[in-house]
């Protein structure tokens, strides 16, 4: 009873991060603010629901190392897509701005 509820309220917290990205995706006024709300917010959402399936199938069956690995991808993967995405488009915001003084 208290993994079911332990599971329940990790994934409402997942389902509610990962919503709150992508609202910030559509409503973000430009780039780096669209970039900032998912990248942080849909990590946490997807690293709650994650939790969530090792804590279920850890009280039910065995541990399943699965979960864990796709956690740790995701926290290290996305902050270094989002950082490179950002110097991409500073970089051609730079280009950009010496090709108009040309």
């Amino acid at each position: 009873m208290v993994v079911d509820g332990l599971v329940a309220a990790l994934l409402l917290i997942g389902a509610g991060f990962t919503l709150v990205g992508s609202l910030g995706l559509v409503r973000l006024p430009d780039f780096y603010a669209r970039l900032h709300g998912p990248t942080k917010a849909t990590t946490l959402g997807a690293g709650g629901t994650l939790l969530a399936s090792v804590i279920h199938f850890s009280a039910t069956g065995g541990w399943s190392l699965h979960e864990l690995l796709v956690v740790a991808f995701l926290f290290i993967t996305a902050p270094v897509s989002a950082h490179l995405l950002a110097k991409a488009a500073l970089h051609r915001e730079a280009d950009d701005a010496d090709e108009d003084s040309r």
